[in-house]
């Protein structure tokens, strides 16, 4: 492990000390009882995993979890993914414009390219308040990615208005479900369970697509998709 990936999992250890103590000051999506319908609308930054790798995620992580939570809201394996680059959170209505996704293309289309490829390594799963996640280290790259990005859109007056636990050592969480009631505490169990027999392999994420969409994927917009350097 680098000490750069040491880092992310203090960071990712914070959180979780934060999280137990109701202390976290990340901007979290607030539940609702039809993620599928939600109307709130985000823009923001992220990479669909290849199939063959969610499928073993959603097979090996959600599919377990179901049978303990099922009142839980599962991601299909269409649409787990890896969030790059939050620009808007999610409200409804949306608080950017058709002009601002415009600024944000033409900024992703002169960034992108010129980063490389990174790798993520899955290590270990974390409960939210209202969440579970998938937690992974990553190279270096992908602090350069989101600090570039964050300089280029600061200056074009559309700021990331996402408040984060950490401002540096971005670390990469891939949410695999999303609670409306209190996870029971068998819930827990398993996930303790799954996450100390974690075997995810580790994946290289090799583009960013820029979209518009709800919590869950759905009423998604592609805006654009951008190939890192090999």
């Amino acid at each position: 492990m680098t000490l750069h990936q040491q880092r992310q999992v203090e960071i990712i250890n914070q959180i979780e000390q934060q999280i137990a103590t109701n202390s976290l000051q990340a901007t979290a999506v607030v539940p609702v009882n039809d993620f599928d319908s939600d109307n709130r609308i985000c823009l923001t930054s992220i990479h669909f995993p290849q199939a063959q790798y969610v499928n073993s995620i959603y097979s090996s992580i959600s599919e377990p979890l179901m049978k303990v939570f099922p009142e839980a809201y599962y991601y299909s394996p269409s649409s787990l993914h890896l969030t790059i680059k939050n620009i808007q959170v999610i409200d409804n209505p949306p608080t950017f414009s058709e002009s601002e996704i415009e600024i944000a293309k033409k900024i992703f289309s002169f960034i992108i390219p010129q980063h490389h490829t990174f790798t993520i390594y899955p290590y270990r799963l974390l409960i939210f308040k209202n969440n579970i996640a998938l937690m992974s280290t990553t190279d270096e790259e992908l602090d350069n990615i989101i600090l570039d990005l964050d300089c280029e859109l600061e200056r074009a007056g559309l700021p990331d208005n996402k408040k984060y636990a950490n401002k540096q050592y971005f670390f990469s969480n891939m949410t695999l479900a999303r609670f409306s009631t209190i996870p029971p505490k068998l819930f827990i169990e398993k996930v303790r369970e799954l996450s100390s027999l974690l075997t995810i392999p580790a994946y290289r994420v090799d583009s960013v697509s820029l979209i518009s969409s709800n919590a869950v994927m759905k009423k998604m917009n592609l805006h654009g998709k951008w190939n890192l350097l090999i």
